[in-house]
This record gives C-alpha cells, structure tokens and sequence, in this order.
C-alpha cells in the first residue's frame, strides 16, 4: 500500500507513541554510502557535460535485499538533503507487503493528494502521471520511491525537471532509466554492527566478550534486520550471553538467510498462541495491524493482542506507527517469512477463519464510525448501546480520527477481500459499509477517489458471483462519478450497462435510475431530442409504479431538454404538467419553481402576455415558499417583459422591488441574494440530490 506524506519544511518532530528506548535510536554506520550518495546528486550527468541541461530529474538508487537497511539509508540521506528542496519530501511506497506491485495510477493519485491537489476519480494512468508531472515542473521537490518493483514505476513518476531529486530503493537495477546512480548495500561494517547491539542491550554484554559478539555479527552477515532480531531477543533474555546467541543460531543448519535463522530462533521461543498471532500478522491489510486486527486475527481478547503487540515491537518483530491511535507495522522483509511460517503452521481453513474474523470485526467498526454521527433516532442509540465497549468511538470526531488514519488499511482490506474469492459475502458487507462511513465523516467530494475504486471492486464481486442487481448499483455508482468528472461518453456506456443488468434483475429502482442518468447523458453531450426520449421513458416507469414525486420532477427535465432542443412547445405542455403536479402533492417551492421555468420558456417562445401572467402567479408561489432568491429573480423578469410591452414606469417598479430585496440586510428570514439576477435557477442536467455513492444493493445490512 503506498504510504505518502509531504514534509514541506524538511524533517519535523511528530507526535509518535513508540517508547523513549526506540525514539533514541540513531541511524549507524553507512558513511561511506551517506558520502558517495550526496557525491552523486552534485556529479555531473551525460546532457551537462554534452552542454544540455538534463531534462529530467536526477534517480539515486539505493538497492540490496530486504533486511539490509536500504530504506533506513535512503530515509537518512533524505533527512540530511531535505533543506534544499524547500517545495517538500514526497513519500511513496511501490510494492504492497505481500510483494504485488502499487498500480501507478493509485501511486499517482496519492501523491498528488499528498500535494494538494486534486485527484480526479478513475482518471486514467497517464492523465494522473501528467499531472504529477505538471505539478512538479515548477517545484524543486525530492521524491522517495521505496520498494520499487522495477524502472517501469519509477520511470512513470520520474518528474522533468532537473531540480528535482528521486530516491530510489530496489531490490535490483532499474535497467531503462538513463543516468541512474546506484548504491548496492551489503552488510555493516563491524563497528557499527556492535553499535546497533549496543542500542538495544546492555554495552557491557558486549565488552566482556567482544569476539562472540563480532561472531553473531558475522553469523547475521552484517545485515541490519537480523542484527535488530538478534538485539531484541538478547534483551528479552538478559541471563543468556552474546555467546550463548551465536552458538544456537550457528547450529541451526536450516534453509534461508540470515535473517529467516534468526526469526526461526525467535518464533520457536514464543509462547504458543503468541507465536501463532506472530503467523496470523502476516494477514495484516497493508501490514498496518491494529489491536483490533490482531484480536480478530488470533481469537483473543483485545487487551491481550495489546500486550503481544508491545512485546513484539520489543523484540524488533514489529515496528511502532506514530499516534494517535495505537499501531504497528509488519517490517517489510518480515512479511514473506511470516507468510511462510504461517503456510506450514496453519491449516488453509484456518487461515481463512483468520482472515474472515479479521473482516468482520472491521465490519462492525466501520459500523460503529458511521452509527456515531446518527445519534439522533432511538434506534441508532440502541444499536450504539448494544455494541460491545471496545468497538464503540467516544464521539463523531474520534471516529473520524479512526477512518482517516486507518484509510489505507481498510482500501488494502477491501481489495484483499475481493481478491480472495471466497470471502465474497464478507467483502460485500465490509464495502457497503465502509462507502457508508467515507461519506458520513469525509463527505461524497472528499472521498470520491476512494469511492470509485470500492466501487470498481463491488463491480467485480458482483459479476464474479452473478449478481445482476449489485452489478447495476455499482455501475451505476461508477457512472455518477464518470459524469461528475466529465466523462460524460465513458459514463453513458456504463448507464446503458446497468439498465441492462436491471431489467435482467426485474429491479425498477435500478432501471428508472438508469434510464433517467442515460438521458441525462444525452443531455450533457448536446442530444437534446435523445435526452427527452429517455426522460420520457423513466417517467412512463414512474407513473406505472405511482412515483408522483419523483414523475413531476421529471416532467421538468423533459420540459428542459425540450426547451434546449428549441420544441417550446413540447417544453411549455411539460413544464404545465409538470406544475400541475406539484400543486397536486403540495409542493409549495417546486410549484413556484416550476411556474418560473414556465414562465421562461413562455418568453423564449415570444408569448410575453402569457409570461407576465405566469410571473405574477410564480411570484405569490414563491412568497408562500419563502424563497427571496426566486422572488428577486421573478420580479427582474417583470421587468424585463413589461419593458417588451412597453411600460418602463412598471418595469422600473419590479426592478427596484428586486433590488430592496437583495440590498436591504433587514429582510425576513429565509430570504437569501441571488447570485445572477439575469436569468431564473435552471434544472441541473442530472438528478438533484442523488446519493452517487451509496451502495444501494450490496447488502441488505445496515
């Protein structure tokens, strides 16, 4: 999962819940490295010394196998270039834990939100990958690529511009990028390999025996994650010597690196079940584990994960998350060997409990963040009430502490869910409601980004399983987004495709909506003849079904694309019918507002007798409806038509009683300025107030 972050005045001190112990640990050693590095950012490279300014910024690569320390090398040598990038530290990881490698598009997107910027929804790899681009060619920022799968990633976030600095780490070459300057890691020279011991335990164990202590060196090759391991169990194991240490890890004749010998050693002291919740950590989304995620993993108490996560982090087995809520992260060198101690210890159906335990308790808080900010009804409080204390949030603003720093994991959870296969019913559930909080605490615009790539995978789920009416949800989810970002074309194929998959689940909701968004489509792209059609058809469902609210609404857009295409009077026979309606429900301000589009059509169509009437009545509609804004805009129009019928004297009356209206602070409540006195408030060209990101049909849970 990419982890990004901007550090726009270089490294600042952070709030972090990590113990003073680990919080006084300093990196060690690599001076030669540090020296050759901040050599090469200076050096110049084949475009200068053939008298062009390189066209693109200059890759630092920072390569060796994971354990070696590679990203601790590149986060020292960051942290003592920062300075001279005053436009920030772009931070981003490009390989999950479980080795698949970050899609460049969503590398891209989070690094441009890290920005600032904003991040259109399904944009396509290029257009984000140019944008980064845009937005760093005027910038001199320094960009951290960690774990890189290969040259393709970095190349495509490679910005082009020369006062710009990438930092590469890699397992190998990136073979394809001109001018690349690498720095192959190996082990740590001796001295800084007994430093590291040191930090950890007590000096004195070393001293007294300094050749069995630079035998353990050896035997861990030097190699910082082995090193770490071997510290930490020493130090949980204060009455064996360094000696004692490097004699077992020499017997263990098994397969494997230096560092799987030492893991091997550690797990096999563990207790029982906390060796097992050890394995199980492995199936952390992201490898960001929570107490939460570990109790559920293991089947234990939370306060128990708690102290086992504690443990572990002494032991050098986790790595602690800055505040403010508890976390840990699996290192990634870690990952792969859990992974395979859990293969051989576990059984593939317990896993797969493991992993399911693991969703349903996200489930259930993803519940509790969104059921916090609906305290209103009793039935809300009494859900709330009934949940147990460890999954209930203090208030609306812890719970939206909780998404927000969680938001990684949950998006990692979400696709690990669905790439399972089998936890299908689960994955529905955990994406329903995790659409349900974003949009409860983030917002539908926030969290847009977000929301297309849940529903992309509700997509998937849904024609994996054969599941017509989820299929046209998150189709029409989708398109909504596509529509908001002006992919009107790419949208309309995906409205027509969920209109299909609607009637083939008999669902009239789906299809109504589907109808109605395909001539909205139309509409946007100019088709105004096609846009009516359409309307024409969700209205025929709608009066089928008795949907009067929503029938006169669109008797509106119907009368609107009428109006666009130049038919005034198809437009005025709709906008009739249309208020009408809304006098038969009782809609006082949708009937104002329709007697105003009435009345406006009416003056297109050159009827200013018939407009005049129609504003008059409008106007009394609109008291009644206590809208200032429509009132103002209905008496300008007044003004307008009596000046066409030739009575300045009135229209100058109409025309000053707007103006009080919009000038006069004193006005009655509910009355507000309008902004383009002009023209009378038109119909959006699709339908207000829809909930685009609402999983409607994925779960029946709420």
């Amino acid at each position: 999962m990419t982890d990004q972050a901007v550090d726009a005045g270089g490294v600042k001190p952070a709030r972090d819940n990590r113990s003073p112990t680990v919080m006084d640990r300093h990196f060690l050693g690599r001076t030669r490295e540090l020296k050759e590095l901040r050599a090469d950012i200076e050096r110049a490279g084949l475009d200068t010394i053939s008298g062009r300014k390189a066209p693109r910024a200059r890759v630092l690569l920072i390569a060796g196998r994971p354990g070696s320390g590679r990203t601790a090398l590149a986060g020292e040598l960051v942290r003592q270039v920062a300075v001279r990038y005053p436009d920030g530290v772009l931070r981003a990881r490009l390989t999950e834990p479980d080795g698949t490698p970050v899609p460049v598009a969503r590398a891209a997107g989070e690094l441009l939100a890290a920005l600032g910027l904003p991040v259109p929804p399904g944009a396509a790899e290029d257009d984000l990958t140019d944008a980064l681009r845009t937005a760093l060619a005027e910038r001199r920022a320094l960009l951290l690529l960690d774990d890189a799968a290969g040259a393709e990633q970095v190349d495509a976030l490679l910005p082009d511009n020369a006062d710009c600095l990438l930092v590469a780490v890699s397992r190998g070459p990136l073979t394809g990028i001109a001018d690349v300057r690498p720095c192959t890691l190996g082990g740590l020279d001796t001295k800084s390999a007994l430093d590291l011991l040191t930090q950890h335990i007590d000096p004195v164990r070393i001293t007294v025996d300094p050749l069995a202590a630079e035998r353990l060196v050896e035997i861990c090759e030097g190699q910082p994650a082995a090193l770490t391991l071997a510290a930490g169990r020493l130090a949980a194991h204060p009455e064996e010597t360094v000696s004692d240490l490097a004699k077992r890890l020499h017997a263990d004749t098994g397969e494997g690196t230096a560092l799987a010998r030492v893991l091997r050693l550690v797990h096999a002291e563990l207790p029982r079940s906390a060796a097992r919740l050890l394995r199980l950590l492995a199936l952390a989304p992201a490898g960001d584990v929570d107490p939460h995620t570990a109790s559920a993993l293991a089947g234990t108490s939370l306060d128990g994960a708690r102290g086992l996560l504690d443990r572990f982090a002494a032991l050098g087995l986790l790595r602690a998350l800055p505040a403010p809520l508890p976390r840990y992260e699996v290192p990634g060198c870690l990952h792969p060997l859990l992974l395979e101690l859990a293969g051989r210890e576990e059984r593939p159906a317990e896993l797969q409990l493991a992993r399911a335990r693991m969703l349903e308790r996200t489930v259930r808080l993803l519940q509790s963040c969104r059921a916090v900010t609906e305290t209103d009804g009793p039935e809300t409080r009494e859900k709330l009430k009934n949940l147990p204390p460890g999954l209930r949030f203090p208030d609306p603003r812890a719970a939206e502490e909780w998404l927000r720093v969680r938001r990684p994991a949950l998006l990692a959870a979400a696709r690990l869910a669905v790439a399972d296969g089998e936890l299908d019913t689960l994955a529905r559930r955990l994406m329903a409601q995790l659409v349900r909080a974003m949009v409860a605490h983030l917002g539908t615009q926030a969290a847009a980004g977000d929301l297309y790539g849940i529903h992309r995978l509700v997509l998937d789920v849904a024609e994996r399983q054969g599941l017509p009416r989820e299929q046209a949800a998150a189709l029409l989810n989708l398109a909504d987004l596509d529509a908001r970002t002006g992919r009107t074309a790419k949208a309309l194929t995906r409205y027509r495709a969920a209109l299909d998959a609607g009637r083939v689940a008999n669902d009239p909701y789906a299809t109504g909506r589907a109808m109605e968004s395909v001539g909205a489509a139309h509409q946007e792209l100019g088709d105004h003849d096609r846009a009516a059609d359409w309307f024409g058809r969700a209205l025929a469902q709608r009066l089928a079904r008795g949907e009067h609210e929503d029938a006169a609404r669109l008797y509106g857009r119907i009368a609107a694309a009428h109006t666009y295409a130049g038919h005034y009077g198809e437009a005025l026979r709709n906008w009739r019918a249309a208020v009408a309606a809304h006098r038969r429900r009782g809609d006082v301000p949708a009937h104002a507002r329709a007697l105003s589009e009435l009345a406006r059509v009416q003056e297109y169509a050159g009827r200013p007798e018939e407009c005049l009437r129609t504003c008059q009545e409008a106007v009394e509609w609109a008291r009644r409806a206590e809208d200032v804004r429509l009132q103002a805009a209905l008496q300008l129009r007044l003004g307008d038509t009596l000046e066409r019928l030739g009575d300045p004297a009135a229209a100058r009356l109409h025309r000053g009683a707007a103006e009080r209206m919009l000038a006069d602070p004193a006005e009655p409540a509910g009355r507000a300025p309008v902004a383009e006195t002009g023209a009378l408030p038109e119909h959006t060209s699709r339908e207000e107030g829809q909930d685009a990101c609402e999983i409607r049909s994925t779960s029946a849970e709420d």
